[in-house]
Formats: C-alpha cells, sequence, structure tokens
C-alpha cells in the first residue's frame, strides 16, 4: 500500500539553488521602476547624472576619494594597468588560482601575466611567493580578493620594492575589510566587478576602479570614453567602457542594501561553520586572522569532488566549482609555458574545491539540507 509518506510524489524533495536573485529583486523593484522612468524620460542613457551619484556613493561607502564606473571588472582591471603605465615588455604578478578575466586583463594591457601559487588554507595569493617572483620588470602585483575576503596587502607591500604598485582584483570583495579597512582602499588601485552575481550586482554587466589617488582616478577616466577629456578632444588613445545609466540606478538602489545583505551572508557562513564542525571530510574555509570577509562564495574542499557535486546535484543542492581549471592549465594561457605541477596548492585546490549555496536571503532550513546532503555525500 502507498501512503503519502512513502509517496515521492507526495512529498517533493526541497531544491536549494546556488544562487537567488529574485528575492532581492523584490526588494528594489519599485524603486529601480521608479527610476529607470526617470532616465527614460530625460533620456540620459549614457553619462546620466546617476552615474555620477553612484559613484560618489560607492567611494563613501568604500572610503576612497575616488569611484570610476565602467562596463565590467575585466575591462577595470586593464584600464587600472594601463592608468599605472604597464604595457609591453612589463610583468604583473597574480595568482594562479583566479577566474581568467585576472589574467586576460593583464594580457591586453600588453603586460605579461606572471602567475604564483595560492596558500592552501585561505586560497589566496601567496605573498611570498609573489614577493619571489618580482624581476627588474615587475611593475604591479594583483592580489584577488577571492571568495569575499582580502588578501594581505599590507604583508605584500612590506615585501615588494616601492616602485611596484599593487592593484586589487576587488570583484568578490564588495564590503569585506581587512584590519578595518575597506577593499579597494588597501592597495594603490582596485578593480571590481558588478556581475550579477556579485553581492552588489547589476542586471547586466559594470565594473569601477576605485583609488585614493587623482593622477590615476583622471586617467581611468580618460581611457574609458575615447581617451576624451571633452567633446571631440582624445587626448589619448582610449577605450569605450562606460558605466551604463540604467545599471547605476539599480547599483545606487542595491547599494542602501548591501550591509545588511552582507551581514545576512556573515550569518549564514556562521550557521555553515557550526554545520560542518562534526562532518567527516569537508574542509570548511579559513578566514585569514585581520579579515572580515563578505561571503562572496562559500567554499569547501572534498576529497572525489565531481562524484560529491553529481550525487549534491542529483539531490536537488545547487552546488557549484569556482574555479576548476587554474590559470596556467587553460588552453588560453599555454604560451605560460607551465605545466602540471607548476603551482601545486592551486592545482590541488581546482580538484577540491566546492561552493555551496550562499546568497542574503538562504534559510536555516535550506543549509541543513545541504549540509546533510552533503554528509552523506563525502562518506
Amino acid at each position: 500500500m502507498t501512503t503519502p509518506e512513502s509517496n515521492p510524489e507526495s512529498n517533493p524533495v526541497e531544491a536549494v539553488p546556488f544562487l537567488d536573485l529574485a528575492t532581492p529583486h523584490s526588494e528594489i523593484a519599485d524603486e529601480v521602476s521608479a527610476g529607470w522612468a526617470e532616465v527614460l524620460a530625460k533620456t540620459a542613457f549614457v553619462g546620466g547624472p546617476q552615474v555620477k551619484a553612484f559613484e560618489a556613493e560607492y567611494a563613501a561607502w568604500s572610503g576612497v576619494q575616488h569611484v570610476v564606473g565602467l562596463g565590467n571588472g575585466t575591462d577595470a582591471i586593464e584600464l587600472a594597468l594601463r592608468a599605472l603605465g604597464l604595457g609591453p615588455g612589463d610583468e604583473a604578478i597574480l595568482p594562479a588560482n583566479t577566474f581568467i578575466a585576472t589574467a586576460e586583463a593583464v594580457a591586453r594591457s600588453g603586460a605579461t601575466p606572471v602567475l604564483v601559487d595560492a596558500d592552501l588554507d585561505t586560497a589566496l595569493i601567496n605573498v611570498e611567493a609573489a614577493a619571489a617572483a618580482v624581476t627588474d620588470r615587475t611593475r604591479a602585483v594583483l592580489p584577488v580578493h577571492l571568495y569575499g575576503q582580502t588578501a594581505a596587502v599590507e604583508q605584500l607591500r612590506a615585501l615588494l620594492p616601492e616602485h611596484v604598485a599593487i592593484l586589487e582584483d576587488a570583484a568578490q570583495s564588495q564590503g569585506a575589510k581587512r584590519n578595518g579597512v575597506s577593499a579597494g582602499k588597501l592597495g594603490d588601485i582596485a578593480g571590481t566587478s558588478f556581475y550579477p552575481g556579485k553581492n552588489l550586482g547589476a542586471y547586466g554587466d559594470a565594473g569601477a576602479v576605485l583609488t585614493d589617488r587623482d593622477d590615476l582616478a583622471a586617467a581611468v577616466g580618460l581611457l574609458r570614453d575615447h581617451g576624451s577629456p571633452r567633446k571631440y578632444e582624445h587626448a589619448v588613445l582610449g577605450f569605450n567602457s562606460r558605466l551604463d545609466t540604467l545599471q547605476a540606478v539599480v547599483l545606487s538602489a542595491k547599494l542602501r542594501r548591501l550591509d545588511g545583505w552582507n551581514a545576512n551572508r556573515r550569518a549564514a557562513a556562521d550557521r555553515y561553520a557550526a554545520l560542518l564542525a562534526g562532518v567527516d571530510g569537508v574542509v570548511a574555509p579559513t578566514v585569514l586572522a585581520g579579515n572580515e570577509p563578505v561571503w562572496h562564495l562559500y567554499v569547501v574542499r572534498v576529497q572525489e569532488r565531481d562524484r560529491v557535486l553529481k550525487e549534491c546535484h542529483a539531490n536537488k543542492i545547487g552546488a557549484s566549482i569556482h574555479y576548476p581549471t587554474p590559470v596556467h592549465r587553460t588552453e588560453a594561457f599555454a604560451n605560460l609555458g607551465k605545466g602540471a605541477g607548476s603551482f601545486p596548492v592551486s592545482e590541488q585546490l581546482g580538484e577540491e574545491i566546492l561552493s555551496l549555496p550562499m546568497f542574503p536571503n538562504i534559510t536555516a532550513a535550506q543549509q541543513e539540507r545541504v549540509v546533510s546532503v552533503l554528509a552523506d555525500a563525502v562518506k
């Protein structure tokens, strides 16, 4: 006899998504609609006042002097490099364990990407390895604030020659702090992304450069708009990478709620840590001393990761991987000549890391289900 309890169709298993973009949108939908209506009425689609307003708001929130809105986060890194004067013949050091956009931006600037390994516990750049990789051609180091916590920029600065700039890849760290200082203010300049899945996400591609230096902000401002200080004057060869006015409306609305959303992420990370404390076979993330993360991603390490991921998906748990292939193992950067074993920690991370569902409105019940499925999968 089939009872409601024994009939799986009568007790459907709740799916836990990897990311929920619909709920935060519902919180700001009316505000965005009103803002977009104003933009449409005035037809100021490019360079409207909402762009300057957001840049000022984000600068104040981040504690920096300047924010320059751009078309996307990859452009933010490239234009920051160009503002620093990097080009052919120069080298820029970055971790092998990062999204390929960090290395792409270096290559697009004309400089040569020089990869170094990560720390196993935090997955962040190994600062000693970065310092050891400096040559007379090194012009910048790009610490990546991965998964929502900042790299040890002050330790890196102490190990680098004074002429080597620090460019933060802050695409995953909006609101993160190190020793009380916000990501984006730790180095000479920073690039961030407002891709929809970020803690502060637009409704499409968008990005920005952050800096306290007037000269760097002015240089990026020229580069983003065809090298033009005024209409039909072109001081340098530039690009077309401007923050869209409609996206600025979205970002301003979300920014007003970001502190609360980040606090929710921290609470969710604490719940995960408590739930995972008794689960053998799962290595929870380590927070670097002095860091206040914003948990853009909650990344654990497991053996037989691909099998575990498959079992999570089979049980409707939306886990993911960030990132399975270190930069040197991608076909796009085969020209660097770094084969298997060149960066063993990054390669180990690529085989073991597993990103669990993380978003501001994730519930305790959802997290309990995630950990229950994960615990069964790793047995």
